[in-house]
């Protein structure tokens, strides 16, 4: 008995293979039977479809197509495995019915390869549903073998590489992407029923405004002038309100130069949406919103786990100023005890305050080096400084603080929002801090956006806006562990 499948280790090495493999192409090639002249093959159904609808197809000839992924010869007759892109479904193959030149050429195929079959659906005496091959069509020829099946794909490294390989590999990885694609759906249709209308706003720009981040630089040869990669949407959508549109939205990729981790990659996708009239309230109620769609849609419900903790999506989230929550996490009261107290109590657990350290810079230090860490969520923190937040608009009863939120997931921020600042003086003050900031070595400070501000000064209504992270709302709602499982093709240091 001949036993070609998937399962069984390699034994010459991949070049060896792929020598054998294109000796077999030019003997094709030889008898006129080339695979990839082939321009297309003609499907009635998919494997998928077949297991789910047996009593439908039972007894019927259909066709279907997708890579051979296992191959037992037993003398006269055989059994394979094809998959596609929705499922695997055994076929068997008999000389009697293919005849001799046939069936010899199926013997001769390779794991890997892709073919077309035709056929009648029939149940094996075991119950497996199962396609009783009548023609074989050899749509393109695999030079390369599969990895070993049992183990898989399983260095992290070449998975994310060959991605290609890991897909066909590890068919789990694609239901990752599928329902990814779900999310997305499930976002814009939430967003369009709402009123939103999605835009498009440059990639390439002059500044690189609308975050805190390091661009990425390139150079625009015609114009002969350096461009940036943009770090975010928002500076662009929020002109459109100027220019009279109400809600807007865009999702699209952003690029910051900084560094990579299993929560960050160079370029990553972020939903921005904008609604003039609203305020940093509302975006919360619509955050919880695109999140429950999704969770439905994907997860079947709210109640889900991410690497083993529980969560409750459920409305409404927690939410906390962000002197609460510090506050709740550390002890340390910023409404009621002075600032040089604070600060001293702060390097007593560990940060380095500088005794001039605003009030709100000390305060935000203490969040993020010691409360982030600790927020299971999901949660709203509530009302950041004024320094760490340049565009967004001043709480009215408390200018130290703005009217901005941040959410959290075990612990990792999954969106961010303002009541926007819509003062274009107050704007080109804050733009002048940034630059001095910038001056004392900030890399990450935003620049002087002149056009921005003159925008402003034409008048922009009140308006709330919100940024959230599709791969980190990916992660959480797929229960991957890292950036690098929810994005198709990450970025990778090149092989030397």
């Amino acid at each position: 008995m001949d036993n070609d499948n998937i399962g069984a280790p390699v034994q010459e090495n991949d070049n060896e293979v792929r020598r054998v493999r294109i000796e077999k192409l030019n003997e094709l090639a030889a008898r006129g039977q080339d695979p990839f002249k082939r321009t297309s093959f003609l499907r009635t159904a998919t494997a998928g479809k077949l297991l789910d609808n047996y009593d439908r197809y039972e007894g019927t000839s259909v066709s279907v197509a997708g890579r051979l992924v296992s191959k037992r010869v037993m003398g006269k007759a055989s059994f394979g495995h094809i998959m596609d892109s929705d499922g695997k479904i055994q076929c068997y193959f008999c000389r009697d019915d293919l005849g001799e030149d046939e069936y010899r050429d199926f013997k001769k195929l390779d794991v890997g390869d892709i073919i077309g079959v035709e056929g009648t659906v029939f149940k094996t005496k075991t119950g497996e549903i199962t396609l009783h091959v009548k023609c074989v069509t050899l749509l393109a020829k695999s030079l390369l073998p599969l990895p070993e099946k049992f183990h898989g794909l399983k260095d992290t490294e070449l998975r994310y590489r060959q991605r290609y390989v890991d897909l066909i590999a590890n068919p789990e990885v694609k239901e990752v992407f599928v329902k990814r694609s779900k999310i997305i759906s499930s976002i814009r249709e939430t967003l369009d029923a709402r009123g939103y209308i999605e835009v498009e706003t440059p990639i390439l720009n002059t500044l690189a405004g609308g975050a805190n981040a390091r661009p990425f630089i390139t150079h625009h040869n015609t114009l002969d002038i350096d461009m940036y990669m943009r770090i975010a949407t928002e500076l662009h959508l929020k002109r459109c309100i100027v220019g009279g549109f109400d809600r807007v939205y865009e999702i699209g990729r952003q690029f910051r130069n900084e560094g990579m981790d299993p929560k960050h990659n160079p370029e990553f996708t972020t939903i921005e949406l904008y609604e003039a009239y609203a305020d940093y309230k509302d975006m919360m109620d619509i955050t919880e919103q695109l999140y429950v769609t999704a969770a439905n849609r994907v997860c079947g419900g709210l109640k889900i786990s991410y690497q083993g903790t529980p969560l409750d999506l459920t409305p409404p989230w927690e939410r906390l100023t962000m002197v609460e929550a510090v506050r709740k996490y550390t002890g340390l009261d910023f409404d009621a005890e002075p600032l040089s107290d604070l600060i001293a109590k702060a390097n007593a657990l560990g940060l380095e305050l500088a005794p001039d350290a605003s009030w709100g810079n000390a305060l935000y230090k203490v969040f993020d080096v010691l409360v982030e860490e600790k927020l299971t969520g999901p949660v709203f923190i509530l009302d950041y400084p004024v320094e760490v937040s340049p565009l967004a608009k001043r709480k009215p009863s408390d200018p130290r603080l703005t009217e901005r939120f941040e959410f959290f997931i075990c612990a990792s921020e999954g969106g961010n929002a303002f009541s926007e600042l819509n003062d274009p003086l107050d704007q080109r003050a804050r733009f002048e801090q940034q630059m001095l900031a910038k001056a004392k070595g900030d890399e990450e400070a935003q620049p002087y956006d002149e056009d921005f501000c003159t925008a402003l000064e034409y008048g922009m209504p009140p308006t709330g806006g919100l940024g959230i992270g599709i791969d980190r709302m990916v992660m959480f709602l797929t229960d991957s562990a890292s950036i690098r499982d929810v994005l198709l093709f990450p970025t990778m240091r090149p092989n030397k």
